[in-house]
């Protein structure tokens, strides 16, 4: 590329005519290029966090039905009683005639968690291979936390059959009478 100089006239240093140097050029077109192919990369590679929710199957509210009491097997059910102060008791038969419990747990891995577990390996053995029912059932004074960290304890579990059901006035007196029941 040719360049023109023009002196001013001004005579100067003995008419040396001095060509400007100029800085040198980065062409920065290969790494817009390697910015952008890297950028489609990892927008195409990486996985979006999916929300995660848990199917619970709802009964239908068809009034026109009886309302029939589930009968479950003594040997096969565990039911959890959702008090306050993220408490809860828990028995394994039935409220009238308990094969085991009431007794009081908290959540989490020392808590109603290790019953789970020691319940879902003992129920085939005397079942005849048939898995453990939990039963949960909230009390008026638990909250809604309680019940999905309930439900979140059945998930770390693996517990296959578990149903929501309304608590009886028998346990709400072994609420009462465990203390995790306060007014």
């Amino acid at each position: 590329m040719a360049e023109l100089n023009q002196d001013s006239g001004k005579g100067g240093k003995g008419g040396k005519v001095r060509s400007k140097k100029n800085g040198g050029k980065v062409d920065l077109t290969a790494m817009v290029d390697l910015a952008f192919l890297l950028i489609t990369f990892f927008m195409l590679t990486t996985s979006l966090n999916k929300p995660q929710a848990m199917d619970v199957a709802m009964p239908d509210k068809d009034k026109t039905e009886k309302k029939e009491e589930v009968l479950t097997a003594d040997n096969r059910s565990v039911t959890v009683l959702l008090g306050s102060d993220n408490k809860v008791s828990w028995y394994y038969g039935q409220i009238n005639a308990p094969i085991e419990g009431p007794t009081v747990a908290g959540f989490g891995a020392d808590g109603i968690r290790k019953v789970l577990i020691e319940k879902k390996a003992y129920v085939p053995r005397v079942s005849g291979g048939k898995d453990v029912i939990v039963i949960i059932r909230p009390s008026d004074m638990s909250t809604q936390k309680d019940l999905v960290d309930i439900l979140d304890e059945m998930k770390i579990v693996d517990i296959k059959r578990y149903m929501i059901a309304k608590i009886s006035p028998e346990e709400i007196d072994v609420l009462k009478r465990d203390n995790i029941y306060n007014d």
